[in-house]
């Protein structure tokens, strides 16, 4: 197999976990007032389950896990832990559709953040269009942030969930683009980082919460649902897909990510797609496309 089509397909599993990340904000919701780090402990365990068949799939050896660098294993406990924590908590101290469109700036956080990488990992660096791709992105922020009709900037809701919607936005931004630097480490290790994230939270849990069980057999789907596609199995391929597909691609992609969840969301009668939650995605996402450019029409950068 060429190096181009290696890179295709670990691109193709990239836009997998992209697809399965759309009902992330929908299985949380429909997942109930589950305590955040019991939630984060108990998908995460079938996320290390779902880990071992992803090994059996791609002819992965396990042995690989004990040759894993240390930094890899902090980065992944970072980017697993730290962000679900924080997306947990925002989707339930803030309304799901705004503090998802929040959490959905990171495809275009990936693009700004990509600059700080070398050329030879794909780095590039920033022009106009990424400061306003990042301007319209934060402008969408804006207008979910802020109440309509009261004259003034005034907060909608809880400020503690919107600040923890924009952290996870940057955490996720963050451990995806740092993934290249371990492009070597084969997507097997993302079971260890499954396995510590699940102990992690759940001795968070013990420490700091009570245990709440599902409230109905729609929470308990919900959660196995999560465990196995959106905090599972996506993770694999993401990994697959910053690592060795094309990071920028990924990124485009994944702007369309926010709007299939809203449509999810309000699907399921989850929050109201207002006018002005359209116009705040569509300028993240114009904003994105904008910071773009040299992907999409690279014979104009």
């Amino acid at each position: 197999m060429t190096q181009q089509a290696r890179t295709a397909g670990a691109t193709i599993l990239g836009l997998g976990a992209v697809a399965l990340w759309a009902v992330l904000a929908a299985l949380t919701a429909l997942a109930g007032p589950i305590p955040p780090f019991q939630l984060a402990a108990m998908t995460f365990a079938i996320g290390t389950c779902v880990g071992f068949a992803w090994a059996a799939i791609s002819g992965q050896s396990l042995a690989a896990l004990r040759a894993v660098p240390l930094g890899q294993w902090a980065l992944g406990i970072y980017g697993l832990l730290a962000f679900h924590v924080c997306y947990f908590f925002a989707l339930q101290k803030a309304p799901a559709l705004e503090a998802s469109l929040i959490i959905y700036l990171w495809p275009l956080l990936i693009v700004l953040f990509s600059g700080f990488l070398p050329a030879r990992l794909g780095g590039r660096r920033l022009a106009w269009w990424h400061i306003g791709g990042a301007a319209l992105g934060f402008a969408g922020t804006v207008l979910i942030l802020t109440a309509s009709g009261t004259g003034s900037l005034t907060i909608a809701g809880s400020a503690l969930g919107y600040a923890l919607a924009l952290a996870a936005a940057v955490i996720w931004a963050s451990y995806s683009v740092a993934s290249r630097l371990y492009a070597a480490v084969p997507s097997v290790a993302v079971i260890g980082s499954c396995a510590a994230t699940a102990i992690g939270a759940a001795a968070l849990h013990a420490a700091t919460e009570s245990w709440r069980w599902p409230a109905d057999g729609t929470a308990w789907a919900a959660i196995a649902g999560l465990g196995l596609g959106p905090v599972g199995l996506a993770f694999y391929l993401w990994d697959e897909g910053m690592k060795r597909g094309e990071m920028r691609m990924l990124g485009v992609a994944s702007y369309a990510t926010p709007v299939i969840s809203t449509l999810v969301l309000a699907g399921l009668g989850l929050g109201t797609a207002t006018p002005r939650l359209w116009l705040a995605a569509a300028l993240i996402a114009g904003g994105a496309l904008l910071a773009s450019r040299d992907v999409l029409w690279p014979a104009r950068s």
